[in-house]
């Protein structure tokens, strides 16, 4: 059975691939070859890249380690929808991307300006194209758009564990959360518990929140390591130095979040039948 890594970020050397100007930091070379030698002796082979917010709407690593990947990978990408062209996105899908990312989280969000309404004309390409939208928002502005979310022409992807931090399931927000994740278009990625953590090495998933998760959408899960487990949210206040990522170990990872399901299949499909479905693996 071969397992995947449905959320990783590669980054290139930045003397070949310079990272955006108003980048609110810097990230350090995280090439694939490290990756995939950290996941090989795991079975882990498939990788879903996502493109980080570093690089705007530049693809190019994404497009390059989709290719180096072959069929072992997809992508997630970022684009901006006004000025999109057919060329761009069929370079897109050939290399295997199946989805669009928004970004409400990240504090370049805000220097950047997110629209008014981020999701409809992303949604409204990734419907033509056959992809998803994958949204990275704390679990406030996914509750606040929740209506919206589901009422998506397209499947909806919602980034480690709704970035719920300190908000119990039970609140208001989180069972928004919960409810809008009961639609059978919207999908949990179980990643990167440490955002959600005052530990910031935990790799263990809040027990309460991982319940009610596999309770509302256990059949739309999939499970992401995060690679190269990117620096604390309150570290990214400038683009000088490289930030050092995360001294996580990569099994330490992938063990910590099976050694916290429940007993039953819920691995298997987590982390290989579910992304298989998602993604349109063999």
């Amino acid at each position: 059975m071969i397992l995947c890594d449905s959320h990783i970020h590669v980054v290139g050397d930045p003397a070949l691939h310079p990272q955006a100007a108003d980048r609110t930091y810097t990230a350090g070379p995280a090439p694939l070859e490290d990756l995939t030698r950290a996941g090989a002796p795991l079975g882990v082979a498939r990788f879903v890249v996502v493109q980080p917010s570093f690089y705007g709407t530049d693809n190019t690593v994404l497009i390059d380690t989709l290719q180096a990947l072959r069929g072992n990978g997809r992508g997630v990408a970022v684009i901006d929808p006004a000025t999109i062209g057919g060329a761009e996105l069929s370079t897109l899908a050939d290399a295997g991307v199946r989805g669009l990312r928004i970004n409400l989280y990240s504090t370049l969000s805000a220097v950047r300006g997110a629209a008014a309404d981020p999701f409809t004309a992303m949604a409204a390409i990734a419907q033509a194209q056959n992809w998803h939208v994958e949204v990275i928002a704390p679990v406030a502005r996914l509750a606040a758009m929740a209506g919206q979310l589901a009422q998506s022409p397209v499947p909806v992807v919602i980034d480690h564990y709704g970035v719920h931090q300190d908000t119990p399931p039970g609140s208001a927000e989180g069972a928004a959360l919960l409810a809008l994740l009961r639609q059978p278009h919207v999908w949990m990625k179980l990643s990167a518990p440490y955002r959600n953590s005052a530990d910031p090495l935990a790799v263990r998933p809040d027990a309460a929140w991982l319940a009610a998760l596999l309770e509302a959408c256990g059949p739309r899960c999939v499970w992401g390591s995060d690679w190269p487990h990117t620096p604390p949210h309150g570290m990214q206040t400038g683009h000088g130095v490289p930030l050092p990522y995360r001294a996580l170990g990569y099994g330490a990872v992938l063990n910590g979040f099976r050694d916290s399901l429940p007993p039953g299949a819920w691995a298997d499909d987590i982390l290989c039948r579910n992304p298989a479905l998602l993604y349109g693996f063999a």
